[in-house]
């Protein structure tokens, strides 16, 4: 068994990032800059927007965070993303999710011009990882892809079981996975019998926010293990949708939580933005 070290790869992608922002700087004058928006007070998303606040700093973007209270209007919220869009410093635009029930998230996502959509939730960059075009591709699963490509997991041929189907990874993975020429087995929670797609796979990619979900009689000998959930357990400390203990004595690798699949995140919302950076110089 072999671990998918995603902290030591996204301290090597940071790195190269840097030194891609100093040429850039010296060519243009100018980093790339990020925008995130944070609604409410949601401990999570504060924390979360911390650490890529601490990310672009470590790299030398250009970053801002426009934090809103819980009870802010849909039009003001709008407002901000118009003037991000407009503001030429700006490469990426983030709308930090979730956001309150008054808010309509999905007109928001659609506002953020496609090409600052670093997070690759606007549809027409959906649209384009849908059909195998080059477009903002989720930090999530491009993350792991990238994980995978480090390691030289090619996954062509495989069969890849996917447990989660939202907008922000589990069908954006499932796309990706298809794009490299896995056959994908997609389930969530309607799904009967989950232990049975699960067996089958050679790679299993799961994010539910279920802990210990996958149990060690659900995966074969071998499997590939992409553990995406992150949970705090009853004694506090961080764990996954994956019995790690257990399930690691059968796989050929597996992710850690932490230290996995979630610096990659960050990691490749930092690339994102380079490139948006980088195009826009074009």
């Amino acid at each position: 068994m072999q671990i998918l070290d995603g902290k030591a790869l996204s301290s090597k992608i940071k790195d190269e990032v840097a030194l891609e922002v100093k040429q850039l700087k010296i060519e243009t004058g100018r980093v790339p800059g990020l925008a995130v928006i944070l609604v409410g007070n949601d401990e999570a998303s504060h924390a979360y927007v911390g650490m890529k606040k601490k990310a672009c700093d470590a790299v030398g973007f250009y970053s801002v965070t426009h934090e809103m209270p819980k009870d802010i209007s849909q039009e003001a919220i709008e407002k901000t993303i118009e003037m991000m869009n407009e503001n030429p410093n700006i490469d990426g635009i983030l709308v930090q999710l979730p956001l309150p029930e008054q808010i309509d998230t999905t007109r928001l996502l659609e506002l953020v011009a496609p090409e600052k959509d670093v997070d690759g939730f606007h549809p027409f960059n959906v649209g384009r990882l849908t059909t195998g075009l080059d477009g903002f591709v989720p930090c999530t699963p491009l993350g792991i892809m990238k994980l995978l490509q480090e390691y030289k997991i090619d996954v062509k041929g495989m069969n890849a079981c996917v447990v989660g189907a939202s907008n922000i990874v589990g069908k954006p993975m499932a796309s990706l996975l298809l794009n490299a020429n896995a056959s994908v087995d997609i389930c969530h929670i309607y799904t009967k019998d989950l232990k049975k797609h699960t067996l089958e796979a050679d790679i299993l990619l799961v994010g539910v926010g279920v802990i210990n979900l996958i149990k060690e009689d659900m995966v074969k000998d071998n499997v590939i293990i992409i553990d995406i959930g992150i949970n705090r357990a009853e004694n506090g400390k961080l764990v996954g949708d994956v019995d790690f203990e257990n399930v690691s004595k059968k796989a050929s690798f597996i992710t850690p939580v932490p230290g996995g699949v979630g610096p990659m995140t960050i990691a490749m919302l930092l690339r994102n933005t380079l490139e948006s950076a980088k195009l826009r110089k074009n």
